[in-house]
């Protein structure tokens, strides 16, 4: 179901469940700011590992260098975490640093959730918790990484913006679920191209 489609069928950001979309992040289970397609003929670094995520495959061996790439890889994820978290504590990108390691297309599907907060006149507050481990960086003419992550929402809540009151969400969200990451390296830069919210907890 696409966020218009979510929107058509009377629900909101705020009451959306579980599941993989464009861009999402996951509020309380519910609430997503999507990053990449889910598509039937990804990889199986798409998915979540069967192992614990902070078991890392395709690296054999460590380095000075292949750990500095780590770290910088988990540097962008965080950084486009924080600054998506900073976007929706007041629904709009504005000032954000949103651009610095999250993709255009991703951009544009998160610029759809806010605008959709915006008109409910919802926002956060809080932030999530996130635990990320990278599953594999591959070294080709554009690096791509893999990152896995259990993401606690608890206490990042939604919250009507005039009320202040907090918005209800189903009971059967997942505060806690695993989410995967794909990154690509531009330049010297590490860029979020695709999140995927699993409708799995951890």
């Amino acid at each position: 179901m696409t966020l218009k489609q979510q929107r058509s069928s009377g629900l909101t950001v705020a009451a959306v469940r579980t599941r993989k979309h464009t861009f999402a992040l996951l509020l309380a289970g519910s609430l997503m700011a999507l990053a990449g397609c889910s598509d039937s003929g990804s990889d199986a670094d798409a998915s979540p590992p069967k192992t614990s995520p902070a078991q890392t495959a395709g690296s054999p061996s460590s380095s000075p260098t292949a750990d500095a790439e780590d770290a910088a890889v988990i540097a962008a994820y965080t950084s486009s975490w924080d600054a998506q978290t900073e976007a929706y504590q007041k629904a709009s990108s504005a000032g954000t640093d949103l651009k610095k390691n999250t993709t255009l297309q991703a951009l544009t599907d998160i610029e759809n959730d806010l605008s959709a907060m915006r008109k409910a006149g919802q926002v956060t507050t809080g932030k999530p918790v996130i635990h990320p481990k990278i599953i594999k960086v591959t070294d080709a003419e554009i690096p791509k990484a893999t990152v896995a992550d259990c993401v606690d929402t608890t206490n990042w809540t939604l919250i009507d913006k005039t009320s202040k009151k907090e918005v209800p969400l189903p009971s059967e969200r997942l505060t806690k679920y695993v989410s995967t990451a794909t990154l690509e390296k531009w330049g010297k830069t590490w860029m979020v191209t695709k999140l995927t919210a699993q409708d799995q907890a951890c």
